[in-house]
């Protein structure tokens, strides 16, 4: 947002610094000066400032001003709010609430006889250096609040009003044409501020063209109020239209602010003719007020505050006095309860401020995070999770491998549930669920992969790895059993190998990778099982077992499921159990010097009946134990349908032994006898050497 620091300096006169000192000041202070811009002389600086979310009390010159008043302990100019004798005797204005859980605050002044022309003074000074549209000071009047104190007001002309104000639900269907010029349908959740026959305004967030100010318009009714954050949001997001009014109604406005907002506004439009009838109508909601102006004081130690913020620089460190100062510049009212103590009533305009430790925060930020001493952790307190070196060797040896990490939802639905979980280990319900997509906590990760996949695939991507490390939920609301777990999903460039046609290729690169990141633990080995979860296709899955106990479950998406969710391609998928290998020592690595003498390669030709595995092959290799051996591996796999060039019942396999020493070169003669020893072996296993040519 653009702030004007001529602006700024009209409630600070005493400011002692340079624009682009209290630029820098601010920046520190969590308040962003993302620009400064010279306007040339005697007006000033504009600042460019990227304000938070949660600090819709700085999104205006005034709270700008009141933060640095609190920074340089200056006394801040208050709001001029102060109006003409009403004329006597008028009856008060009609205004009725109808939907008191989303309006909490309504004011309403009437204003006769006033002069609508240009806007003149500061309206039009600084609306010219901020670039701000001018239509006419009736109108400009709210923009120029809005801007300069933070709360959004709006004007009717009172001559279209047709009885009272009613606050209320829209009818389901109710038209209403806005200044913009469009016609909107509105539903029955939507907010209008409205007369007894029609709709006025959407409240909150734009005002409607029937009662919009006119150079005809001669009286006036002037409107602030205090609507309900998330109620202004829906309509907002419904409607497409995103104002400045419903930016800050959307995170939370002052409920304080509305009746000066209003006399602000008024004293403005009358400085052009006018005069005031009626006293203010104030129509307030007690629960709307408790929740937001009136809530209770916090308990602040003075103590708590210097353990966590620590050594300063300067000597005295944060004091008694100091945290007083700096709350009550902020607009907090203190009173002690002890020596150490202070009973703290929070401002209306911060709704951010609910804890001890966020008064801590604001005192930490006012007083500067650059004014705290540097200091190293007590030695012990920062300790390493147990499982933090294995988490970190899964996800390392996963992004190798070439898969992306992800993160999905933590909640899962109970057919999710039911479909994925393990129906013996139970759930865990949420007692406020969002929806019934988020009714449990989810037991695995499983679904929440394959919606990623889908998410994917139907964004037209159509390779995908992907994995995902986090804690599973099952027991129950009375005791929660959280488990590491691992997700494993992949789809797409299913490229044939040697050992496997491009069909099997996912299955048996997904068995790869669990055996790969089984190797970076002490164990065993791994064993494999035909039986699977009804999540995967019958005969395309498989149990992983380590030590005879189930680790992990892979295979390709069952069919069913795969077309209730509408997946394109097939989708492959692994669970892991990571609890249970986390449980082992993670495997030493260790290194060897590169040798600097030749590597010898020797390739086998064999053929072998089908019920022949690799792993036997491999295994009656590496039991020659020849040191020298340093890699071994297919490089060709055939079958002949036809049994013409290979048996029916067998296949063809050529292997690719590479020998090398890292003291000498190696000698024909020996190479010559590991090759009758490999050959022997093979022979013995029930393989027949292929002649050349075959």
């Amino acid at each position: 947002m653009k702030i004007l620091t001529s602006w700024l300096r009209s409630y600070l006169p005493q400011l002692p610094v340079s624009d682009r000192q209290l630029a820098d000041d601010l920046t520190l202070r969590g308040i962003a000066v993302e620009g400064v811009h010279d306007l040339g002389e005697g007006n000033g600086h504009l600042f460019e400032m990227d304000i938070t979310t949660n600090r819709v009390d700085a999104m205006n010159h005034y709270g700008i001003a009141r933060e640095a008043a609190t920074i340089y302990n200056l006394p801040l100019a208050p709001l001029d709010a102060t109006l003409p004798a009403a004329v006597p005797g008028a009856k008060a204005f009609p205004v009725r609430i109808e939907a008191p859980e989303l309006c909490g605050r309504f004011t309403a002044r009437v204003l006769r006889n006033v002069t609508i022309a240009p806007s003149s003074g500061s309206i039009a000074k600084y609306f010219g250096l901020l670039g701000q549209k001018q239509i006419s000071n009736a109108v400009d009047v709210s923009n120029f609040v809005l801007l300069g104190m933070g709360h959004p007001t709006h004007a009717f002309d009172l001559d279209k009003v047709e009885g009272g104000i009613v606050v209320r639900l829209a009818r389901h269907g109710e038209k209403l044409r806005l200044l913009d010029g469009t016609e909107r349908t509105l539903e029955a959740d939507d907010l209008v501020v409205a007369d007894e026959m029609k709709a006025l305004a959407l409240a909150g967030v734009m005002g409607g063209w029937d009662s919009m100010i006119t150079a005809e318009t001669k009286n006036i009714l002037v409107e602030a109020a205090w609507f309900d954050p998330a109620s202004i949001r829906r309509s907002s997001r419904r409607h497409l239209l995103h104002t400045d009014a419903s930016h800050r109604f959307e995170r939370g406005a002052d409920f304080n602010a509305a009746p000066v907002a209003n006399a602000l506004v008024s004293r403005l439009i009358l400085e052009s003719g006018g005069q005031v009838e009626g006293e203010l109508v104030d129509v307030v909601i007690p629960t709307a007020a408790a929740r937001t102006a009136d809530r209770g004081a916090i308990v602040l130690s003075v103590k708590q505050v210097q353990r966590h913020l620590g050594t300063t620089i300067a000597p005295e460190g944060i004091t008694k006095e100091i945290v007083a100062q700096y709350l009550t510049a902020l607009g907090c009212e203190l009173t002690a309860k002890t020596d150490d103590t202070f009973a703290v009533k929070l401002p209306s305009w911060r709704l951010d401020l609910e804890r001890e430790i966020d008064l801590v925060e604001e005192v930490a930020r006012v007083y500067g995070y650059n004014r705290f001493a540097n200091t190293l952790p007590t030695p012990g307190v920062v300790i390493e999770h147990a499982t933090a070196a294995a988490a970190a060797a899964v996800r390392t040896r996963l992004l190798a491998l070439g898969f992306s990490e992800s993160i999905s939802s933590t909640f899962a639905s109970h057919a999710d549930s039911d479909l994925f979980g393990a129906a013996e280990q139970g759930t865990v319900a949420m007692e406020n669920p969002l929806s019934e997509e988020a009714a449990l906590l989810r037991p695995s990760l499983v679904p929440g992969m394959v919606t990623m996949l889908a998410h994917n695939l139907n964004r037209d991507v159509q390779t995908v790895r992907l994995f995902e490390q986090g804690s599973v939920f099952t027991g129950g609301t009375d005791a929660v059993v959280e488990t590491a777990s691992l997700s494993l999903g992949l789809t797409g460039a299913d490229v044939a190998s040697a050992l496997h046609g491009a069909q099997d290729a996912p299955f048996f690169e997904l068995k790869g990778v669990i055996e790969s990141l089984a190797s970076l633990f002490d164990c065993n080995g791994l064993t494999f099982q035909s039986e699977t979860p009804t999540w995967l296709q019958p005969g395309r899955g498989a149990t992983v077992l380590l030590d005879g106990r189930p680790v992990a479950q892979f295979g390709e998406l069952a069919v069913t499921e795969k077309e209730r969710r509408k997946l394109r391609q097939p989708v492959y998928l692994a669970r892991v159990d990571l609890a249970k290998l986390y449980a082992l020592p993670l495997r030493q690595v260790t290194s060897r010097e590169i040798s600097r003498f030749q590597a010898v390669e020797r390739d086998f030709s064999f053929t072998f009946p089908d019920s022949m595995q690799w792993q036997t092959i491999a295994a009656a290799i590496r039991g020659l134990a020849i040191p020298e051996l340093q890699r071994l591996g297919p490089t060709e796999i055939f079958r002949d349908a036809k049994g013409k060039s290979v048996p029916p019942g067998t296949y063809a396999i050529l292997l690719k032994c590479v020998f090398q020493s890292n003291e000498r070169t190696l000698r024909e003669d020996e190479l010559t006898a590991w090759w009758t020893d490999i050959i022997a072996a093979l022979t013995k296993l029930g393989g027949t050497i292929r002649a050349p040519g075959l």
